[in-house]
C-alpha cells in the first residue's frame, strides 16, 4: 500500500472502479495523495501489478464487518458422544436415549460408542442390535449419518440431528 509498492509501473483503478490505465507508481502514488485516498496493490502478481485508490481505512472496517455478520449467521455443530456397554440394563439404556434425544433437538451429531471388555468382543451382534434400537428410538430426532461399524474395542455409529 502507498510507498511500500515496490514496482516502477502500476495498472490504477479509480475509486468507482474505472481503470485510468498504466502509469509510473510516481504519478499514481501523487493522484491519491490528491483525492485523499490510499493506493493499494490488489493484484500483485499480475503483470503490471494492478492498484486501486481507495480508502484503506474504510475498506479494512467493512472487510471486519463482513467477516463478523459471516460469523455470526453460521451455526457450529459440535459432537457429542453417549457411551453405552453391551449388557446395559433397560432403565440405563433408556436414560441414555434421552441424553440422545435432548442432543439431536439441540442441534448436536451424536457419536454412539459401545464400548468392549474381555470377552465381550467375541459378540459384536448383541451391539450392533444395540446400535440399531437406539438408532430406532432417536428416530423422529435424528438420522444415521455413519452406520455402526467396529473400531478395534469399540463399536461406533453417529447420528445427525433432523433440520
Amino acid at each position: 500500500m502507498n510507498e511500500q509498492i515496490s514496482a516502477r509501473e502500476v495498472l490504477v483503478i479509480d475509486a468507482d472502479g474505472t481503470q485510468l490505465g498504466v502509469m509510473k507508481t510516481e504519478e499514481a502514488l501523487d493522484l491519491a495523495r490528491r483525492k485523499r485516498l490510499d493506493l493499494v496493490n490488489v493484484a500483485p502478481s499480475a503483470r503490471p501489478p494492478v492498484c486501486r485508490l481507495m480508502d484503506y481505512g474504510k475498506h479494512k472496517y467493512e472487510q471486519s464487518k463482513r467477516d463478523r455478520e459471516a460469523r455470526k449467521n453460521q451455526k457450529v455443530t459440535t459432537v457429542k458422544e453417549i457411551k453405552l456397554r453391551p449388557n446395559i440394563d433397560k432403565h440405563d439404556f433408556d436414560v441414555k436415549a434421552k441424553r440422545g434425544q435432548k442432543f439431536l433437538e439441540n442441534g448436536d451429531k451424536v457419536k454412539v460408542t459401545v464400548m468392549f471388555r474381555g470377552r465381550e468382543i467375541t459378540h459384536p451382534e448383541i451391539a450392533q442390535r444395540l446400535c440399531q434400537q437406539l438408532a430406532q428410538n432417536l428416530s423422529n430426532y435424528g438420522s444415521i449419518e455413519k452406520p455402526a461399524k467396529q473400531e478395534g474395542r469399540n463399536m461406533i455409529m453417529i447420528l445427525t440431528p433432523k433440520s
